[in-house]
């Protein structure tokens, strides 16, 4: 391994990081503002973040000939993205609240285990590593979400919705990736995102100037950091790396959402849902193994 994909796979540590971290963010935030408060003030901070960032690779491309068809394919995929986003942090934002950051977090991260299920829809085969991950998978969620009364928590089932539309998400990247620019891809549907949660937070919520005041630190920190600067990093690292192990890394933002719901808000989890945890990340690392034909480029 180069030093070049040692210093690439350090910054998707760093991006796991910045998101597992995001988490406390959006579970401090809404002790001030309301969910669709706080999305609407992250994702327009996000998509301005993403400016510059566009502009200077832009600045890099000048001169070179404009495809108005993959401008087409940008703005249309940012749309579309941007509305799937909004569903998916919106079921995020009402699970943190009623869950801990621990949970949320493992919950949040089934979406791994979940597309390659979605694939069924498209005629994909399913490897067997696959059908594994979802035993461990079902298991790990009995221990992390069922309360001894057998009764599963408000806040889990609104993270699970979020994983399963963030599945949706994904798909629709994995489609317009390729015939679109992936900055601007973005930073249209951050902006998207940000206008429908203007909308919503408008018609069910009050939004005052002096909570979102107070709650200027979460609501930059998902804004500029997980938005932003994660997204960037993400972009810039896996040019160098390879997507399974890229994908496998950026996998423990579940963890460090446990340890930073931990060390921050003092969250702890009991043995059994700790166990499920680990159930649920082994199900996690299980689904991104090469199996048969997965192992070919």
């Amino acid at each position: 391994m180069d030093w070049k994909t040692k210093g690439s796979n350090l910054l998707l540590v760093l991006t796991a990081l910045i998101w597992g971290v995001a988490f406390v963010a959006q579970s401090v935030g809404m002790d001030y503002v309301g969910p669709f408060t706080f999305n609407a003030c992250r994702f327009l901070i996000g998509g301005t973040v993403l400016i510059p960032v566009l502009l200077f690779l832009r600045k890099r491309e000048q001169g070179r000939k404009t495809d108005q068809e993959r401008q087409k394919m940008t703005r249309r995929g940012g749309l579309c993205c941007g509305c799937l986003l909004f569903v998916a942090s919106s079921f995020q934002q009402f699970g943190v609240a009623h869950t801990t950051v621990g949970k949320a977090g493992f919950i949040t991260a089934l979406y791994i285990v979940i597309v390659p299920l979605l694939g069924i829809f498209l005629k994909k085969k399913i490897a067997w590593s696959v059908w594994a991950s979802v035993v461990l998978a079902t298991v790990g969620m009995y221990l992390l979400c069922m309360t001894e009364g057998l009764k599963v928590g408000k806040g889990d089932v609104y993270v699970f919705l979020c994983a399963i539309c963030f599945s949706f998400h994904i798909m629709v990247i994995d489609y317009f990736s390729p015939r679109a620019d992936g900055v601007a891809l973005s930073c249209v549907q951050f902006f998207t995102a940000g206008v429908i949660s203007c909308v919503m937070c408008g018609i069910f919520e009050a939004p005052r100037l002096q909570a979102m005041t107070a709650a200027w630190a979460p609501i930059l920190y998902a804004g500029v950091m997980s938005c932003g600067v994660a997204y960037t990093l993400q972009v810039v690292a896996q040019k160098n790396t390879d997507p399974v192990v890229a994908s496998l890394i950026l996998s423990l933002e579940s963890a460090f959402s446990l340890l930073a719901g931990w060390v921050i808000l003092g969250q702890k989890l009991s043995p059994k849902e700790l166990g499920g945890c680990l159930l649920v990340f082994g199900a996690i690392i299980l689904a991104q193994v090469p199996v048969g034909d997965r192992k070919k480029p």
